[in-house]
């Protein structure tokens, strides 16, 4: 059950790649057959450290998101991707995140948004990166 509206698979719109040092937060049950096929030696971290190159962290908490946001920044390599997932509006779950505030939560921290997707029916995700200049 590959996820990816447009056809193309999940693992590869959140730029997945071979090897990579991946860490879950509160990831739905059915994560492993939203993210299928997985390319090749994908490590998920148990916890975080500068060698996590991508987080992919859900929440439907807005308090909980502030302060993941500011741990990701301070404790991810410069370089790191995160993916923040949040309920959609149709799905009816409750939820005190949109895109809106994830963008308000993270922008201050130095991240910038580059992407957005559907990662189900359910949540959708916005793609953050340290903004160029703070990356050195």
């Amino acid at each position: 059950m590959t996820s990816g509206y447009s056809g193309t698979p999940l693992a590869k719109k959140l730029g997945i790649t071979a090897g990579m040092v991946m860490r879950l937060t509160n990831a739905p049950e059915h994560y492993s057959e939203l993210v299928d096929p997985m390319p090749v030696g994908v490590v998920f971290a148990s916890r975080l450290s500068k060698r996590v190159r991508l987080v992919h962290h859900f929440t439907t908490d807005h308090f909980e998101l502030a302060g993941a946001l500011a741990r990701y920044r301070e404790t991810l390599h410069p370089e790191a991707v995160v993916w923040v997932s949040w309920p959609k509006k149709a799905s009816k779950v409750p939820s005190t995140v949109s895109e809106d505030v994830v963008r308000n939560l993270a922008l201050p921290l130095g991240f910038v948004d580059v992407k957005v997707c559907a990662v189900d029916a359910v949540w959708s995700g916005l793609k953050l990166v340290v903004r160029k200049e703070l990356r050195g």
